[in-house]
């Protein structure tokens, strides 16, 4: 059941389910929302309570008008936690620039973390997308995200992860109902934000997946980051950058054994 919670200065929609005595703590891609998760969620509720939000500015969570900073997206994390009385150390997941937050909250808050799973980590903007960036902001607050969608999908969920077209074309219509606004902030976000240096900070056990088919961040990349994290586990997958929607079936058959301890 979907609910809210006013935390950390803003209103956040998230969903808490399952009653293992472990929590998995699921953070979404940019542009997502915490229905990124839906074809991956029975998968995780079998074995874990399993706690999912959509990040400030997206989904139903409050919407933002400026800039957003990556403290607070930590912070809200913690927050939520917090509010929801969880005091054990949780595994935390995180796709895409998800996996950036999600790897801060680890090096931030090591003891409220057991486990930490990093697909296509995203900890700051290459040099060569920054242009690019700069203007899908303001392109986005100018135009809407209906003219930016074919382009943007088209760099991160390509053809050949098309084959379940019932499963692409929902992501698309999903991905085009993110508000202008928040979707630039978050774009803008990624400018400022450097995460690298954070990576050597995480003391609990990592699985860092990159994926074949992810041109934004290729495995290559995602290898050297993996290498910054103490003990980390590196895999590569067939999939691409939003993986957990992409290839939910894989996704998990390729998470949940390393959340057991595997």
């Amino acid at each position: 059941m979907m609910k809210w919670l006013d935390v950390n200065g803003v209103s956040l929609r998230y969903e808490l389910s399952g009653s293992s005595a472990q929590t998995v703590v699921l953070v979404h891609e940019l542009g997502g929302c915490l229905d990124s998760w839906d074809e991956t969620l029975p998968a995780f509720q079998r074995e874990f309570r399993t706690l999912r939000y959509d990040q400030r500015g997206f989904g139903q969570s409050e919407k933002v008008s400026g800039t957003l900073a990556l403290d607070d997206m930590v912070a809200d994390i913690a927050a939520l936690l917090d509010a929801l009385a969880i005091k054990t150390p949780c595994h935390v997941v995180g796709s895409a620039l998800g996996a950036g937050i999600a790897a801060a909250f680890a090096a931030r808050h090591p003891a409220r973390v057991a486990r930490l799973v990093v697909q296509s980590l995203v900890t700051r903007s290459s040099p060569a997308t920054r242009p690019h960036m700069v203007a899908r902001a303001a392109e986005v607050e100018r135009t809407g995200m209906r003219p930016q969608a074919q382009a943007s999908l088209d760099r991160s969920y390509p053809e050949v992860l098309r084959g379940n077209r019932e499963r692409f074309e929902n992501y698309r219509a999903r991905w085009m109902t993110n508000d202008p606004q928040s979707f630039a902030a978050i774009n803008r976000m990624l400018l400022d934000m450097e995460v690298d240096t954070e990576l050597g900070k995480i003391s609990c056990p990592t699985l860092s997946i990159g994926c074949k088919h992810d041109s934004l961040r290729t495995p290559a990349m995602v290898q050297e980051l993996s290498k910054l994290i103490p003990g980390a586990r590196y895999v590569e997958a067939d999939s691409g950058h939003f993986m957990h929607a992409q290839s939910p079936e894989l996704f998990v058959q390729t998470v949940i054994p390393f959340l057991r301890g595997a």
